[in-house]
């Protein structure tokens, strides 16, 4: 591949400018990583709305990019050694987009790996945990008769969230007094698991001042308000 025009995925999402990352996405709390980092990197981007309504994440086009089917995916047409670079999954976006652009990942190695861990924590827990209770309060499992699955998973829930509190205690953000990729990949699902599934009484969100007072100062941010809404939904 030597531009985006090359990759299938071009014929279904047209770059309308090939020299910028394209960015296929939809604002879910995953998807809403790639593009608040994009925007508080500053990085030129150019993003493609990945709708589910009409299941584009099952299209060929966009599983010749990722073959998982999920979102976000992007691709680098200025790539390492200058060549383009696909990448999927939101996690190893973030890590490249803070190595790309020299910001939000601490360059004292220790620093670095301790984001990193934090990065992972949301990834291997949160993120699975989060939206599996999501599933089982707002979506189709609430009409399940056997409420263990859904107990199960807010007990997941409210113990991941006791971790952040305790950590948070004394800290402005996941790495205390530094802004990261660990606070970008964290604090989305936060705000979608009391928001957008409304579980916040479920889970008895006071019991987390701290977090509720992360939460609400990333969603302060310029680029966080404006990468929670980016791409557009139709």
């Amino acid at each position: 591949m030597t531009g985006v025009a090359d990759f299938p995925i071009h014929a279904k999402w047209p770059a309308s400018f090939p020299d910028r990352i394209q960015l296929y996405s939809l604002p879910t709390p995953n998807g809403v990583k790639a593009s608040i980092m994009l925007e508080e990197t500053g990085l030129a981007y150019e993003p493609h709305l990945v709708n589910f309504d009409t299941n584009d994440q099952l299209s060929p086009e966009f599983i010749s990019l990722n073959p998982n089917n999920k979102i976000p995916a992007m691709i680098d047409p200025d790539g390492p050694g200058g060549k383009p670079l696909a990448l999927f999954e939101s996690g190893a976006i973030l890590m490249y987009l803070a190595e790309k652009s020299g910001k939000l990942l601490p360059q004292d190695a220790g620093e670095r790996y301790q984001t990193l861990q934090w990065v992972m924590f949301q990834m291997g827990g949160i993120g699975p945990m989060f939206g599996q209770l999501g599933f089982f309060h707002k979506f189709a499992g609430k009409d399940y008769d056997d409420k263990r699955p859904r107990d199960r998973y807010l007990a997941e829930t409210v113990r991941l969230l006791g971790v952040l509190e305790r950590h948070l205690e004394g800290r402005q953000w996941m790495m205390g007094d530094q802004y990261t990729i660990a606070d970008i990949a964290i604090f989305p699902w936060v705000r979608n698991l009391v928001g957008f599934y409304g579980a916040g009484e479920l889970v008895g969100i006071d019991k987390f001042p701290n977090v509720q007072r992360v939460v609400a100062a990333f969603a302060a941010r310029p680029a966080v308000a404006r990468g929670l809404n980016i791409p557009a939904r139709p």
